[in-house]
């Protein structure tokens, strides 16, 4: 995963942050020491190519009123604010480390207000904020995320806003990884020689069934020493994004032993992570975002009657329904990034109708 910000508009694995624009920069020492088509595959370039391509030829009639060079303009604007993930496939949104983290972004901006009110939510309802922003997004990893939350609580129990919220940023962004980091805990408890680990590379490593951690295994744990040796190697080969090893290393200097998900509540927890992550501010400004409160102040004043009756209803709880909504098909937004704040904002208030 890219660490520093390249070139002008080529996006970056969570140093973007949404509303923020892609000027001239510098060539980094990274940069000059990549070939043209090294540096490419390391900015998932192709990838964005490819998407704008399609986009394009889906929408011709429309985007020929404006013509091909604004369109192309718009979207690169897009993907380095953050708000090309909107309302896009499952597939697209963890196609990259810079779509993973304009997600965890757009859904902390978008629902916030939830930890704002102080409302306790269960996984389920969790998980239809998600498919709000992304409709086929699988229920499976909404599920680990809460795991790592309640650990050997019951699934319908409630978690709070930001507790979820920095346990579903691990189990997200680091989805791949943290399979390999399964299979490598169970084989220690095994007793297997963890150099004949075998890491797992499918693209889609999250639809995996994680290895059965039997309750004598979630007590006794692993020794934390050996653990981080195998972590360690297990990052110099991942081809996929995974922590820093030295914030990894200083996670586990601080136990003996410890379980797999006690490994991840602790990796959830780390400032230093988080930070190299970029997505998420700290757990202190968690509740703040001054440029989104402007930006709806904004929009607000534009709609005669609408301010009234915004303020009426923030008082009102702000839980989902019950049962999952019934979501259409996705649309994909190409250059639309103020419009979309306006329907993010909305969409909590189409939950909070279903409800009464």
């Amino acid at each position: 995963m890219a660490t520093e910000r390249a070139g002008t508009w080529l996006p970056e694995a969570g140093k973007l942050e949404l509303g923020s624009c892609c000027g001239p920069r510098m060539l980094s020492p990274e940069r000059l020491a990549l070939t043209d088509y090294e540096y490419l595959a390391q900015r998932h370039v192709l990838t964005y190519m490819e998407d704008a391509v399609c986009q394009l030829l889906e929408n011709k009639e429309d985007i020929s009123q404006y013509g091909i060079a604004r369109f192309f303009t718009e979207y690169f604007n897009s993907v380095c604010q953050g708000t090309h993930v909107l309302f896009r496939e499952f597939s697209f949104i963890q196609a990259t480390p810079h779509n993973r983290a304009s997600f965890l972004r757009a859904f902390w901006r978008c629902f916030r207000t939830v930890g704002k009110n102080g409302d306790l939510l269960t996984m389920k309802e969790y998980h239809c904020l998600l498919q709000l922003l992304c409709p086929d997004f699988p229920l499976e990893l909404t599920q680990k995320a809460a795991r790592i939350v309640l650990m050997d609580d019951a699934m319908d129990c409630l978690m709070s806003f930001s507790d979820f919220l920095f346990a579903f940023q691990i189990q997200f962004y680091y989805s791949e990884f943290l399979e390999s980091v399964a299979a490598i805990y169970q084989d220690l408890l095994s007793g297997k020689n963890p150099n004949t680990v075998i890491v797992p590379t499918s693209s889609s490593g999250q639809h995996r069934q994680r290895p059965a951690l039997g309750e004598a295994s979630m007590l006794e744990g692993v020794e934390a020493s050996l653990f981080y040796q195998c972590l360690e190697n297990l990052c110099d080969r991942h081809k996929y994004s995974c922590p820093p090893p030295a914030l990894v290393k200083e996670v586990l200097s601080n136990v003996q032993r410890l379980t797999f998900y006690g490994f991840l509540v602790a990796l959830s927890k780390h400032h230093g992570i988080n930070q190299a992550l970029g997505a998420l501010p700290d757990k202190g400004d968690l509740m703040h975002d001054p440029a989104m409160d402007e930006e709806l102040e904004r929009l607000l004043a534009q709609v005669p009657g609408l301010v009234n009756s915004v303020t009426a209803s923030s008082e009102a709880s702000c839980l989902p329904s019950r049962t999952p909504p019934r979501v259409g098909s996705p649309w994909r937004p190409l250059h639309h990034a103020r419009k979309v704040d306006a329907e993010s904002d909305g969409s909590t208030e189409e939950t909070d109708e279903s409800e009464t």
